[in-house]
Formats: structure tokens, C-alpha cells, sequence
């Protein structure tokens, strides 16, 4: 009799055993799911307004389709100089983000990225609301004499870039743009070097603009959250791998 009792307990203590295992497994799969769910949304923080297939998350600046003058060749965006040529802006609106993306310009050319982009018909063009980080060709481009603050990678006008680091007209460039109203505090990394630093908002971003020609244009870098634009100034030029990440 007490071999058979000392059997059933020595199974039931082997079968709870087993349970707590198996329930500790199961605990382990779970964290690690959460885990891999986690990294995953962290990896997946970035999202793409261009990865080279459509135009889907842009339009022509104040409505429309975007233009047959902005065509896809290989993975990138291709603006050609033409009549029906214009900006593009993104469907939507951001306020405090990280902008990454390549630009490539041809000889001579001359472009731009816009944040902060607001439409309607008191505004004509992207930049009469939208500050502007320069794309250009500094060797060629006449506006590469009119001072830093109108070579590539500067704020457009305001802050010039405290080096020349962007590549010759027709080599691809990385500009990483980083807006952050929160922290007051906006930068410019070209091709892996921090060139541009700004505050986004208050006094001296009001006194940045009553120092440069955009002092008497009601409505220029007022709007916290705006579209990013994409200019056309009449030349060629490329852009690819665009992604933007909210703060």
C-alpha cells in the first residue's frame, strides 16, 4: 500500500513539474515575442514618403497629381525642367520629425527642401511659408556666391553650413533634417557631418528671419506643422530613399 501511495505522489509531483516547465516555456515564448514585436516597431519607426516604386504620399503643391515633369527611374524621383514642372508636397503634415533622404543635382542646378509647408491661395509657392535647406551645385550655380547661407545644406538664407561637405553635381548626397519644436532645436547632417544647427521657434528664430529677405513675408516660418516640399527652381535634379521618423 505505501508503494503505491509513494508511486502516486512521485507522479503527481512529475506531472506539476511538468506543468511549471512547460507554463515557464510558455511565459519565455511570450517575453520573447514581446521582445521581437518591440524591435521590430522600433525598426519600423522610419516611414517611407518615396522608396522608389510611386508617388503616392505626394501631390502637386495647391492639388493635383503629381506632374509627368517628376518621373521614377531606377529608385529614385527625377524632376526634369518643363512646362508642366512645379513643387511637390506630401499628402501630410509633420511637426516634429527626423527628414532623411538623397539628393542628387545636376550641373549648375539648383533645389530645395521645404518643411512647414502650408497651401491655399494666399500662398503661391512652397517657400513663401516653408524655410528651406539648400540643394545645389556650389561649384556651378551662380547663387554659390551669394554667400554661405545659400550653399547646399544651409538654412536657406539664415544659417550658412559651417563646412563644404556636399559632393559635385551629379553624386548622390545624405541629408538627414531634424525639426523638434518640442526641444526648440532644429540641425542639418550632410553626408554624416552635423553642419547646421537652429532654433525652430521664439525670439531668435523670429530674429533669424527679420535678418534675411524673408523679413516682410507674413506667414514664412510661422506654421509648426506643415508639409515637406520638394522645389523645382528649373534645373534637374534626383531624389531618393525619403523617409521621415516623428518625434
Amino acid at each position: 500500500m505505501r508503494k503505491i501511495v509513494s508511486c502516486l505522489a512521485l507522479v503527481s509531483l512529475t506531472m506539476l513539474s511538468c506543468k511549471e516547465n512547460k507554463k515557464s516555456e510558455e511565459n519565455q515564448d511570450v517575453a520573447s515575442e514581446m521582445e521581437t514585436k518591440k524591435e521590430v516597431k522600433t525598426e519600423n519607426e522610419w516611414e517611407f514618403l518615396f522608396d522608389g516604386k510611386d508617388f503616392s504620399a505626394w501631390h502637386m503643391y495647391n492639388g493635383g497629381e503629381v506632374s509627368e515633369a517628376w518621373t521614377i527611374e531606377g529608385d529614385a524621383m527625377v524632376l526634369t525642367p518643363g512646362d508642366n514642372a512645379g513643387n511637390i508636397v506630401t499628402n501630410e503634415e509633420f511637426e516634429n520629425f527626423v527628414l532623411s533622404l538623397e539628393w542628387k543635382i545636376s550641373e549648375g542646378g539648383n533645389s530645395g527642401i521645404f518643411w512647414g509647408v502650408q497651401e491655399g491661395e494666399n500662398y503661391g509657392q512652397p517657400y513663401k511659408t516653408g524655410p528651406e535647406i539648400q540643394v545645389l551645385d556650389n561649384e556651378r550655380h551662380p547663387d554659390a556666391k551669394n554667400g554661405t547661407t545659400h550653399q547646399a545644406g544651409a538654412l536657406y538664407d539664415m544659417i550658412a553650413p559651417s563646412e563644404d561637405v556636399a559632393k559635385p553635381a551629379g553624386e548622390w548626397n545624405t541629408c538627414v533634417i531634424k525639426i523638434d519644436h518640442t526641444s526648440n532645436h532644429g540641425e542639418v547632417t550632410l553626408n554624416g557631418t552635423k553642419i547646421v544647427e537652429f532654433p525652430v521657434h521664439g525670439d531668435k528664430w523670429k530674429e533669424m528671419i527679420a535678418n534675411s529677405k524673408f523679413k516682410d513675408w507674413e506667414g514664412f516660418g510661422a506654421f509648426q506643422k506643415g508639409k515637406i516640399g520638394l522645389q523645382y527652381h528649373g534645373d534637374k535634379v534626383y531624389f531618393r530613399n525619403i523617409k521621415i521618423k516623428e518625434l
